[in-house]
């Protein structure tokens, strides 16, 4: 399981939302560019962390769910918008709508939520960091591979034939995680189909041979904790 909020900082935040609100599945929480003035827990659903780059391609950087902050990169940064956009991937989505200003005040008048924000900030900063570098040194290819583990980390099951993603994606959704078009996507999975390293069954994946994937990439069997997709 990847580490959470702890509950010190979860328990102020249930305790100082303003209002609780439903996300029905493509609505977005918030684009890019507008004006940051809340902070979001998310209850239940998954939220999509995106960025659309000029020439229109959209990365995925992070998928978000229960108990999950978003929008946390713009504290204490005055005049701050929003980098990125949140998007709800399914209908049941529902989060607490957290005052940036509040939080704000909070972590600056107490030095143990405080720290436990370090720490929490810290875990994301360094998964972020994983990701930017398996995009930026192994190339597509390397992306598509490195998205694959991540998701066997955060959603995989363990079946009789491999581990499968409980998670539904679509080749688009794949080739947003790593930056490419779906068309490259889809012959990379083609590829990876063929030689029997996962197979796909309606936009269910099942991952036959994870370590090809990971010697592929040259994989530095970083912890469970960072290679993650959330």
């Amino acid at each position: 399981m990847t580490e959470k909020l702890s509950k010190e900082l979860n328990a102020f935040l249930f305790t100082s939302f303003e209002k609780k609100i439903s996300v029905k599945k493509g609505a977005y929480l918030f684009q890019e560019g507008m004006v940051a003035s809340d902070i979001y827990l998310v209850l239940n659903g998954n939220f999509k962390i995106s960025k659309v780059t000029p020439d229109g391609q959209e990365l995925t950087l992070r998928l978000c769910s229960e108990n999950d902050l978003i929008g946390e990169l713009t504290l204490f940064c005055a005049g701050a918008i929003y980098m990125l956009s949140a998007k709800s991937m399914d209908d049941k989505g529902e989060v607490l709508v957290i005052p940036k200003e509040k939080l704000e005040r909070k972590l600056a008048e107490d030095g143990k939520l405080a720290l436990e924000f370090m720490k929490w900030m810290s875990l994301h900063f360094r998964k972020t960091q994983t990701k930017f570098r398996d995009l930026v040194l192994n190339g597509r290819k390397g992306a598509l591979y490195s998205t694959l583990i991540r998701m066997s980390n955060s959603y995989g099951i363990l079946k009789e034939k491999g581990i499968l993603i409980d998670l539904p994606l679509t080749n688009q959704e794949l080739a947003n995680y790593c930056g490419t078009s779906r068309e490259v996507a889809n012959r990379m999975l083609s590829d990876l189909k063929k030689n029997g390293v996962i197979s796909v069954d309606k936009g269910w994946i099942t991952i036959h041979d994870l370590n090809y994937l990971k010697l592929q990439i040259h994989c530095e069997n970083c912890p469970d904790e960072l290679c993650r997709i959330d």
